[in-house]
């Protein structure tokens, strides 16, 4: 396949935007910005959904319209398990995450032996079963939702209450992901990924496992949408089941379109992008769905292949284009 190298401007980037993610709480309070603290660690959370759900959608090839499952999955095992008594974060947002990927096995084994619409179809009502479920919950609060009576514990002199340290931990907590994500998709686990979603029949041709690595893959995008739902749980101290309805699965769809599908930081800007732009619109007219479509519909239309897209170097004249989906 085509490269296409980055240009520097690509290569410094995440760097430079970890820096300032890094010192923005400690300016925060200087510019009297304290509030966007809590905004910003919200953006970095739904970035990590939108990573895992770029992971199997961008490099695997499946567009699960039921992501958003995992996240209440991962949400609710952290507010079963806080119902029981559990409180520290160290058990508490790991096993949120080996909830959601169980799950993820779960359905996988039956999804992933579909293709194209009929996986979409059957991400989808699988998601709604899920939906369906937490509004069954009555012991967790139903449709109404339930109010966490006080966030986690971490230790080593950490306070998750306190506004900046979570904002660290969570930032931490990304940091750790992409990097992985990043190394999974430069592995020979990466490289087999992405052939199985240009030409699945050549690959088990060639003898690779492509059901297993397909649910490799669908079980890891489950289990950081299942830290996602944990940490949103321990931002928010409230859950409810809107949190895995299907729009908010159609929503990281977006998100993941918009930064750049199959380029390794397109759901995490995609998210911030969403996010920043949903917050800009509220706060000029209570219609802001109208102004929100239209500014989207400009940047499909002017950065197709996704905003990560434009720091992107154009291939040389000797090159061929990368095709849509390409993974540089």
């Amino acid at each position: 396949m085509p490269q296409q190298q980055a240009s520097p401007a690509a290569r410094w980037a995440p760097w430079l935007a970890l820096a300032l993610l890094a010192a923005f709480p400690l300016v925060a309070p200087v510019l009297g910005l304290d509030f966007y603290i809590g905004f910003v660690r919200r953006a970095l959370i739904f970035a990590l959904a939108a990573a895992g759900l770029n992971f199997i959608l961008g490099f695997g090839g499946m567009a699960a319209l039921g992501h958003a499952g995992f996240l209440g999955v991962g949400a609710y095992a952290l507010v079963a398990l806080v119902n029981a008594g559990v409180s520290s974060a160290w058990v508490l947002w790991p096993a949120a995450a080996a909830v959601a990927a169980g799950a993820a096995a779960l359905i996988g084994l039956v999804a992933l032996r579909t293709r194209g619409v009929y996986f979409i179809m059957i991400t989808l009502a699988f998601a709604q079963m899920l939906y369906f479920v937490a509004v069954s919950l009555r012991v967790y609060g139903g449709d109404d939702g339930y109010n966490l009576p006080a966030r986690p514990t971490l230790g080593l002199g950490l306070d998750l209450a306190n506004e900046p340290t979570l904002y660290g931990v969570v930032l931490v907590l990304f940091a750790a992901v992409m990097a992985l994500l990043n190394r999974a998709t430069r592995s020979r686990f990466g490289h087999a990924l992405t052939g199985i979603r240009d030409n699945e029949t050549r690959m088990q041709a060639m003898g690779y496992p492509v059901f297993r690595l397909r649910l490799a893959a669908f079980v890891i995008a489950g289990a950081i949408a299942g830290l996602a739902g944990a940490l949103l749980v321990t931002n928010n101290s409230f859950v409810s089941p809107a949190v895995m309805h299907w729009t908010q699965s159609a929503t990281l769809i977006v998100m993941v379109v918009i930064g750049g599908v199959g380029r390794r930081w397109g759901g995490p800007v995609g998210a911030a992008a969403w996010i920043l732009l949903e917050e800009i619109t509220r706060q000029y007219t209570d219609y802001w769905h109208l102004p929100l479509g239209v500014l989207l519909l400009l940047i499909v239309f002017l950065a197709p292949r996704g905003l990560v897209a434009m720091l992107q170097r154009k291939p040389r004249a000797t090159i061929a284009a990368t095709p849509a989906g390409a993974t540089e």
